[in-house]
């Protein structure tokens, strides 16, 4: 019920405001991986719009993702329009049917002008925090393409560690235990956090 669970909430920070996965979002979201670079950062293949579409929905009910789009928080706080403010998107997978305990992670700051500014670690630190106190999340893992350096700091940053490396799939796996220790760090860097339910299901908006 992981999805299910995330479709009315909305958690915000001081820079980026993260909502559900919704049709309004496709559009802009299929636009974006046309880039040869977010497809080469993200390990992601291109899709046509319907296909977009009907991925959409298959993770809207899927009992092993949550999806939240990032928002950023200035644009949204004033126009209130979601699709102009998106940035980016960030992911938990349960990909372990044996531990529910276990997600691994991303995140994409799709847009350019939004990088370097903190967006992408408070985008992070937020979907962590609701990994841990909503999902019940214990173990986190992150693969990251060897040559994405960006990706591989912010991870370290925030106490991901480096524990295999494949020459294969040019890729870096990280891992993260939850503790309390980090817990209390991962609150620190996400002190905005403030989670929020919607009165209205506005999935087909």
């Amino acid at each position: 019920m992981i999805m299910k669970k995330n479709r009315r909430t909305r958690l915000n920070g001081g820079k980026v405001v993260l909502v559900p996965y919704r049709k309004l979002h496709v559009p802009k979201y299929h636009d974006w991986m046309k880039s040869l670079e977010l497809q080469e950062l993200t390990a992601s293949e291109p899709l046509s719009l319907q296909e977009e579409f009907q991925m959409q929905e298959k993770w809207a009910v899927d009992e092993d993702k949550c999806t939240f789009i990032v928002l950023d928080a200035s644009t949204f706080n004033s126009s209130k329009d979601e699709v102009e403010s998106m940035i980016g998107d960030t992911n938990l997978f349960f990909n372990d049917p044996e531990n529910r305990h276990t997600a691994e992670v991303e995140i994409m700051i799709a847009e350019h002008r939004n990088r370097g500014r903190g967006a992408g670690k408070e985008a992070l630190s937020l979907m962590l925090r609701y990994g841990v106190e909503e999902l019940n999340v214990r173990e986190y893992t992150a693969k990251i393409g060897i040559t994405n350096t960006t990706s591989l700091k912010l991870f370290s940053s925030i106490g991901f560690a480096e524990v295999s490396r494949s020459e294969v799939f040019h890729e870096v796996t990280l891992k993260c235990d939850v503790t309390s220790v980090w817990v209390e760090t991962l609150r620190s860097l996400s002190e905005a956090y403030v989670i929020e339910t919607e009165q209205q299901d506005e999935e087909n908006r």
